[in-house]
């Protein structure tokens, strides 16, 4: 299997291959937010953080609570204004 770089720009063709998925699926995902995309033109291209995201929850997992802390953090310093 081909590593994922993070820093990579992927192309849907190319997503589909590396999680060996079928082209409707990728499609599915990205209508429905569960892998996050930019459009260029009529085609999407998918950072390889995304793609990473997606196959290792640990990483998710650190992120949302990293959110979570920031987001208490604000609104906390904010209720006082």
């Amino acid at each position: 299997m081909p590593e994922i770089k993070p820093n990579e720009v992927y192309t849907t063709e190319e997503t589909q291959e590396l999680l060996k998925i079928s082209n409707s699926t990728v499609k599915r995902m990205l209508k429905n937010g569960l892998l996050r995309a930019n459009k260029i033109g009529k085609q999407y291209r998918i950072m390889g953080h995304e793609i990473l995201r997606l196959v290792s929850p640990v990483l998710e997992e650190k992120a949302v609570g990293a959110y979570q802390k920031i987001k208490t953090t604000t609104r906390e310093k904010v209720k006082d204004w």
